[in-house]
């Protein structure tokens, strides 16, 4: 059940939140959500309009066309990609080939969010309109968000359970008395709500599943905050005060750099190369050195300079008393590149160097050698 937030209509405080481009709009089914995003989408029009109008003092010398917005904003529902609500319902029976009785769910929010990849990034701001109801699949789209450095928000749209049970019900039952006089009823106008009714209406047993599957956003988490809150009795004041404050968090001054997850970072290149290229190409001329080197019975050591432009004593590999072959130092190899490819918890091996790489390997060849006996 959604925890309406009663506020006093007094109060003009902004919260100041880091800049958000992706907005998840949640409620539930028919309490008014998308009529709030295209109002949201219609406040954002007017402001980037205002924010990109060429100013007076600019010499005309160019083609005298309006500058390019500094922000592109788009609005992606299952209107925009013509995704029927009946989708949603878990009551029909399945196909037979289909895989699950939620699998056209999947292939719908598959649908949304790959729109909504497609246009996400710094400079694109991206309202996405729908259910929104599993707290996974917006943590999804969080951490979509975050991999190209752009954060995201949740306005939840509150509307009580009763209201929008009774707004479902009037749709469908416009849009059943409105199919009857399809024939003798032809104004665009008419024809027109009639369809918007029709696919803003859900199966009463599909309505009520979706309220009792719905999870509720919470602020505390990071892919639900901020949250910013409308619910269905907010007039034209109330709701401008806070599409003012989503501006601002969304096109304010001060910018907070987000870091996306060290895991979904590939690492970084420097003079030499991608990092496991030049762990690679370290440890096998390495191992060619030491094939090409040893002797016949075995033994010895075997000298191995620093690296190109490293100054010191070159580095000693003590060979055991047999000889070595090929397949134990590949294994060995192997090893040690498994053990600092990186990845969770090794984040800080990226930054070792060619040379570094070296003589870690050396040190580790005669740890296995000594121990090998």
């Amino acid at each position: 059940m959604i925890a309406l937030i009663h506020r006093n209509p007094n109060d003009q405080t902004v919260t100041n939140f880091p800049p958000q481009k992706l907005i998840i709009v949640t409620g539930f089914p028919t309490s008014g959500k998308s009529t709030r995003a295209k109002q949201l989408h219609t406040y954002f029009s007017e402001r980037i309009k205002a924010a990109t109008t060429p100013s007076s003092s600019g010499g005309g010398g160019g083609g005298g066309g309006a500058p390019p917005p500094k922000y592109r904003l788009h609005l992606i529902s299952d209107q925009t990609l013509s995704i029927s609500r009946a989708v949603y319902d878990l009551s029909a029976a399945p196909a037979a080939h289909t895989r699950s009785a939620n699998a056209s769910e999947k292939d719908a929010r598959a649908a949304l969010y790959g729109a909504v990849k497609r246009v996400l990034s710094d400079r694109d701001i991206v309202i996405l309109d729908g259910l929104n109801y599993i707290k996974g699949w917006r943590y999804q789209l969080h951490c979509e968000a975050k991999a190209v450095h752009t954060p995201s928000c949740v306005l939840q749209v509150g509307c009580s359970r009763e209201r929008s049970r009774e707004v479902n019900e009037a749709r469908l039952s416009r849009g059943k008395n409105t199919s009857k006089d399809d024939e003798r009823d032809n104004e665009k106008g008419k024809e027109k709500e009639s369809t918007e009714d029709a696919e803003g209406a859900y199966e009463p047993a599909n309505w009520e599943n979706l309220v009792f599957r719905y999870e509720e956003p919470n602020p505390m988490t990071r892919w639900d905050s901020p949250l910013f809150t409308l619910i269905w009795e907010d007039g034209e004041e109330q709701s401008r005060r806070v599409f003012e404050s989503m501006w601002e968090a969304v096109a304010g001054e001060t910018r907070k750099v987000v870091k996306p997850n060290q895991a979904t970072v590939q690492r970084s290149r420097d003079a030499d190369g991608d990092y496991l290229y030049v762990l690679d190409r370290e440890t096998q001329d390495i191992v060619k050195r030491i094939l090409e080197q040893q002797g016949d019975e075995g033994g010895g050591e075997v000298r191995m300079p620093r690296g190109a432009g490293q100054d010191g004593e070159d580095l000693l590999v003590e060979l055991p008393g047999k000889k070595i072959g090929l397949p134990q130092l590949q294994r060995l190899r192997r090893a040690f590149v498994g053990l600092n490819r990186g990845g969770i918890g090794l984040e800080g091996v990226g930054n070792l160097s060619p040379s570094r790489i070296r003589e870690s390997f050396v040190g580790y060849l005669n740890d296995s050698f000594e121990k090998d006996g």
